[in-house]
């Protein structure tokens, strides 16, 4: 039968048709408004889920970072027990014993600074090198400055074998980060200089070219292991994880205070303090020339 042949559906049922035509769409939209809820809802779920394991990994990460420390630990193998790295020429550094330290040996600070600070181990030995200390933190922006002034002529200095450059890195700008960064950082460099001491060296000097500002968080524990990595140093991952030298950074930071160091960078040559006023290689070189 064509179209023009069908019977003409009468008033009612065509009433009748569009309501049904018009309660399908609704049941439709119905449905599609209900599954774009339970996406939305499932959608909010996720991402509080997200948020909340971003918030667990930075309280754990903070926890861990801001623990207590031990107060007795070793020191790193080519470390002294005063928490110091001694480079020599080119990459090589001073070998040292293996050691203990322990904050309860440390000295109480003094209740006013000495007009004289004696440095332990500051003199070099008869016939050895002039000796530089110098006391730095790797959050301190006038130790980079210290180090982009006078790294170079250092450097060449020690490869000269007209001193040993030994750095004391400590702790005392903790509270310059919200991580301990200067004492995390340290304790990097210790792990490294514990397994590989010919990448110390260049370790230290990508520490201050990185330097985080104070105030944040510093450079995380993972990035310091790919920089140890980045350099080709052996892995410190788990030196790092388990904070290995900072009771060794702890008791370098307490003896500085405790011997009347007040902040960083504090260098001294021979034992004598630099007052940071002169040009420092003008005062190695006239210990230079009195060794003769």
């Amino acid at each position: 039968m064509s179209p023009a042949n069908e019977p003409r559906l009468s008033k009612a049922e065509r009433t009748a048709q569009a309501r049904e035509k018009a309660r399908e769409i609704r049941e439709a939209q119905l449905k599609k408004e209900k599954r774009n809820k339970l996406l939305i809802g499932w959608g909010i779920v996720v991402a509080v889920v997200a948020i909340l394991a971003v918030i667990a990994l930075v309280v754990t990460t903070s926890l861990q970072q801001n623990a207590p420390i031990a107060n007795e630990g070793p020191t790193p193998a080519n470390g002294n027990v005063h928490g110091g790295v001694t480079l020599l020429a080119n990459t090589e550094v001073q070998k040292s014993e293996p050691a203990t330290v322990n904050v309860a040996d440390v000295p109480s600070a003094p209740a006013t600074k000495p007009a004289t600070v004696t440095v332990p181990g500051g003199e070099a030995e008869a016939g050895k090198p002039v000796k530089v200390i110098a006391y730095i933190d790797f959050i301190c922006p006038v130790c980079k400055r210290f180090e982009t002034t006078y790294g170079e002529s250092l450097t060449n200095l020690r490869n000269e074998g007209k001193i040993s450059l030994e750095y004391r890195p400590l702790g005392f700008l903790d509270q310059q980060s919200t991580t301990n960064y200067s004492s995390r950082a340290a304790n990097a460099a210790a792990c490294v200089v514990n397994s590989s001491p010919e990448k110390y060296a260049e370790f230290f000097n990508l520490l201050f070219e990185r330097q985080p500002a104070e105030g944040g968080a510093g450079i995380s524990d993972n990035d310091l292991k790919g920089m140890a990595t980045e350099i080709g140093a052996a892995n410190i991952d788990s030196c790092i994880d388990n904070k290995q030298y900072r009771p060794w950074v702890k008791v370098a930071t307490q003896e500085a205070a405790a011997i009347g160091i007040t902040g960083t960078p504090t260098v001294f040559v021979d034992g004598k303090q630099w007052d940071g006023t002169t040009d420092l290689n003008a005062e190695i070189q006239t210990a230079v020339d009195a060794k003769g």
